[in-house]
């Protein structure tokens, strides 16, 4: 009986034993996440000081900014910065500087290097205590440094500088890159309390200053002994709105933006989870596990799920290192593959799967010194015209590789689409280091830059015809726009220009200088003609006498080019002549051939006088064409008039515009020539007529003749409706038909609403249905 109840309470022990484990187990399961800190060649970051450690030194010895910080604090938060996110990238550019500084010494005193070899900026976000801590392992600074180059604002020039902020309209540029001064005071605009601690090789001991953005500062021994071994820390207590600052993505962003190719590593305390294996607990004694096997049966679904590996989410932390991407530019060109620069391009453009079309690499050297790499992308951006007048944000400028903006504009519109970096080290910044100045420099390497990219579109010209092709067909319209818009570029930039023309119509391929070396003799005129297509072109009449005469002839087929003619009447000598305009001339015409011509104005002396009277309301002048050999008649602008196509462009254009209505009216009421081909057999036949036998059916078939050559030549037509009226009437006369006789019509006029639809209606227009549909289309309305 005793061993049996003996038996039963071991039993009732072990089961609660169990529940009590598994309960433990569960709830370990449970749990979000452990934190766990990996191994790495960088240790975990030094923790700053405690608000107990920054409230002792208050104790110590305070001194007082020799400046009034409230003066500084003011220009910093309303003149200085356009963002505050920029403090990091201040810190960052001076830790780098300090960096630069100890490495420079190590050149000829090795031992400066002892305490600390690696040379690295580490930046960590503490959510428990609201700081940001950024340490490098520079040169450091002693007691009195400290006291100078952050507590005495006059001593880098800054009480200098804020005063030109403050009294001078001149802009005049103070270079503060890499300085202790306005940059480091940038911090208080996210911070309300930051301590400085710095460790210098010039001292023995490491020293903090703080100071919360008052009027007086404390520098005291560091209470936590020589943490840094050389080097600088500065902890950033921040301001209840500067929170976002702690979220490591931010940082991240913040740090790819603005210092992504600083010289030395950037290292961030980040996190990311990990899947282990959860060990599994064993009991320590082996007398409890003899019981078990002895009082409960083996249960084999359990034991399987026993032996299981059970895995859990864990946190794990190390240091990330942020700027992995080197700066190309520095590098001598000659050195670098043409891989390397594709992967820059797609790391720089956030396009993981483009190749640009080519690139250039240049180094300015004299009194602007600079370094720079300028892509072009692959294919346009859809919206490149429409986005003109605003600024483009494709080229992004650097100062001693540390980014300042991409918001200048170093290039002008017409080359707006190119993308890529340029990188100025003694560059000129004004106060706020954000809004470059008009500054000769900036001008300078602007004129540099355009220069490099023409001679960087001609070198692919000559070397890649195939590749400039599809270069052309993307940025075409913008090079015609830089022709129109440079007075100093237009010459090279034509000879970057490439169009369709009689000699290869299948695509824009023909430049100025290869229709240059095929003109005839005596030609003195680059000939060209407009219009939508190379279709509609190839039909019009006024090519037919060029042609065969074997000239050529350049098809104009950008709604820009006709501007772009009007602002560069010609290249290399050759004026451009508008074939559908004005007096025609080949050049070889002689005195033979005036007195041919003169004659034949005699012989058709009285068809022109007619016609001009009969065409008075749309004509000036008829005069005997030199353009056709297979048409009856041309319809021709004068010198200053508007062709049929310009005419539909402007028209398209001055839609609700009234000024641009009026001054289309206004041009298109300058009447036009009719051109008439005397070899022609209808011009003939109308020549033979006298006065008497032109009855109202020949100025019918005239005006339907007159009114078929201006939809030839481009032109539309006034009066449509007349126009099918005349040839209705010509086919009526060739069918036979009846010119009086009218069309029967017998049509069932549709039935008016019932009164029950009328009803339906009106209750529809009541309901609630009806007015989520109107909410719905307007917004859709609003959208589009």
């Amino acid at each position: 009986m005793k061993a049996s109840s003996f038996r039963f309470s071991i039993t009732v022990l072990l089961f609660v034993f169990l529940g009590l484990f598994a309960l433990t187990s569960q709830v370990h399961a449970e749990q979000n996440t452990q934190q766990v800190v990996l191994e790495s060649d960088h240790n975990a970051p030094v923790p700053g000081m405690t608000a107990e450690q920054v409230e002792q030194l208050e104790d110590t010895e305070k001194f007082t900014f020799q400046t009034e910080i409230s003066r500084l604090m003011s220009l910093i938060i309303n003149s200085l910065y356009k963002t505050r996110e920029i403090f990091l990238r201040e810190l960052i550019s001076n830790a780098s500087d300090a960096l630069d500084k100890i490495r420079f010494m190590a050149l000829t005193d090795p031992s400066a290097l002892s305490q600390n070899s690696k040379l690295s900026i580490s930046i960590a976000a503490d959510p428990e205590s609201n700081t940001i801590t950024i340490t490098d392992t520079g040169v450091g600074m002693t007691r009195e440094q400290l006291k100078q180059n952050l507590g005495t604002i006059a001593k880098s020039g800054t009480s200098e500088f804020l005063s030109k902020v403050e009294n001078s309209k001149t802009g005049e540029a103070v270079n503060q890159i890499g300085q202790f001064g306005v940059g480091f005071y940038s911090v208080f605009l996210v911070a309300d309390k930051v301590t400085v601690a710095s460790k210098s090789n010039d001292d023995d001991d490491q020293y903090v200053w703080s100071s919360q953005a008052v009027d007086d500062f404390v520098i005291a021994k560091d209470p936590r002994g020589n943490t840094l071994g050389r080097g600088t820390q500065i902890t950033l207590h921040l301001k209840e709105d500067a929170k976002e600052f702690l979220d490591e993505k931010a940082l991240r962003d913040l740090v790819t933006k603005y210092s992504e190719f600083i010289n030395f590593p950037i290292y961030l305390w980040s996190s990311h989870e990990e899947e282990i294996i959860k060990e599994k607990e064993t009991g320590e004694d082996s007398d409890e596990d003899d019981i078990v096997e002895e009082n409960l049966e083996d249960d084999e679904e359990d034991k399987k799920e026993e032996d299981k590996e059970q895995v859990e989410k864990v946190t794990v932390f190390d240091w990330e290192r942020i700027n992995t991407q080197k700066p190309l530019w520095m590098r001598n060109a000659k050195e670098i593959e043409d891989e390397e620069y594709v992967e820059f391009y797609r790391a720089m453009a956030k396009e993981p799967s483009s190749t640009p079309l080519s690139w250039t690499h240049v180094k300015g050297e004299g009194d602007t010194e600079y370094r720079s790499i300028m892509y072009i992308p692959p294919k346009v951006d859809p919206n490149f015209f429409q986005n003109l007048a605003e600024k483009a944000h494709n080229v992004r400028l650097f100062v001693k590789r540390v980014f300042i903006t991409d918001e200048f504009e170093l290039f002008p519109k017409w080359l707006s689409f190119l993308k890529g970096i340029v990188d100025a080290d003694d560059l000129p910044l004004n106060v706020s280091r954000e809004t470059l100045q008009q500054h000769r420099a900036l001008r300078t390497i602007s004129k540099h830059l355009v220069k490099k990219a023409l001679d960087m579109f001609q070198q692919l010209a000559k070397d890649e015809e195939e590749k400039y092709g599809q270069f052309f067909k993307e940025y075409g319209s913008a090079l015609k726009y830089g022709a129109i818009e440079s007075n100093t570029h237009r010459k090279k930039i034509a000879g970057l220009l490439r169009f369709s023309s009689s000699y290869d119509p299948t695509s824009p391929g023909v430049s100025l200088d290869s229709y240059i070396s095929r003109m005839k003799g005596s030609q003195s005129s680059i000939f060209f003609l407009s219009g939508m297509s190379v279709e509609e072109i190839e039909q019009s009449p006024f090519l037919e006498r060029l042609l065969a005469r074997g000239y050529e002839v350049l098809y104009l087929t950008e709604p820009i080019d006709e501007m772009l003619i009007q602002n560069m009447p010609g290249y290399n000598g050759k004026l451009f002549a508008n074939v559908a305009k004005g007096d025609l001339k080949f050049g070889d015409e002689d005195q033979e051939e005036a007195l041919n011509q003169q004659q034949l104005d005699e012989e058709y002396e009285s068809l022109q006088t007619w016609l001009k009277t009969t065409l008075a309301a749309e004509i000036d002048k008829v005069t005997l064409s030199k353009r056709l050999t297979t048409s009856p008649m041309a319809i021709v602008a004068n010198d200053y008039g508007l062709t049929g196509h310009m005419e539909r462009l402007m028209a398209a254009q001055g839609q609700n515009n009234k000024d641009s209505d009026m001054m289309l009216n206004f041009m298109k009421m300058q009447k036009k020539t009719l051109e008439i081909n005397p070899k022609h057999p209808i011009i003939k036949s109308l020549a033979g007529r006298s006065i008497d036998e032109m009855d109202e059916d020949t100025k019918e078939l005239v005006m339907v003749l007159y009114e078929t050559t201006a939809i030839r030549s481009g032109f539309p037509l006034n009066d449509l409706n007349g126009f099918t009226k005349r040839v209705e009437t010509i086919i009526r006369k060739g069918v036979g038909a009846s010119l009086d006789e009218e069309v029967e019509v017998d049509v069932e006029e549709a039935p008016e609403k019932s009164e029950e639809e009328k009803k339906a209606d009106e209750a529809y227009l009541k309901s609630d249905d009806n007015i989520v549909e109107e909410d719905e289309d307007y917004h859709l309305h609003d959208e589009l």
